[in-house]
């Protein structure tokens, strides 16, 4: 498991003084509010951050990042990652998962039949959907609900499925 997830990405500027836009990756965009560091990972490099304050604008967080004071020091954060020791975030309740922990899984069926790694997770707004990709290239989606998805071992890399009917 990696030590940092990604929490986000600054997709923009906004104004004059150094804020930038961010697309929460977190179910909980008021999850900002609560952390008071983070990490940029641009370039292949991380540097941390102490966040100054946090807004909203629609579906975007708006960020003041201390020593970020223009636009011009703003701008240099654009398409960055927003990372987070995962020590930070606590731990998760009983069947709940980071999908940053799930990509790359094995999938097997009951039967023990070999269907691909998890190459994606997206939400629907009703459940997930995971992106099942074999090692020819070949996408299966599979929605992420209990009739589906019957255990998720972390410990060993996989994750066992019931592909019902119409799958």
């Amino acid at each position: 498991m990696n030590k940092y997830l990604e929490i986000g990405q600054i997709v923009n500027v906004k104004g004059l003084k150094g804020e930038v836009k961010v697309n929460s990756f977190s179910e909980d965009s008021q999850r900002f509010e609560k952390i008071k560091t983070v990490f940029i990972k641009r370039k292949g490099e991380m540097k941390e951050y102490e966040i100054e304050s946090v807004g909203y604008n629609k579906i975007q967080v708006i960020i003041k990042f201390r020593g970020v004071d223009s636009v011009e020091e703003a701008e240099k954060l654009r398409n960055a990652f927003i990372l987070i020791d995962r020590n930070v975030l606590g731990d998760l309740p009983e069947g709940k998962y980071y999908i940053a922990d799930l990509i790359g899984l094995e999938v097997y069926t009951e039967s023990n039949e070999y269907l691909g790694k998890v190459d994606d997770i997206y939400n629907t707004g009703a459940n997930d959907i995971y992106v099942i990709k074999d090692d020819l290239g070949k996408q299966k989606l599979l929605p992420g609900i209990k009739e589906v998805i019957k255990q998720i071992d972390l410990n060993q890399g996989k994750i066992i499925v019931d592909l019902i009917e119409g799958l």
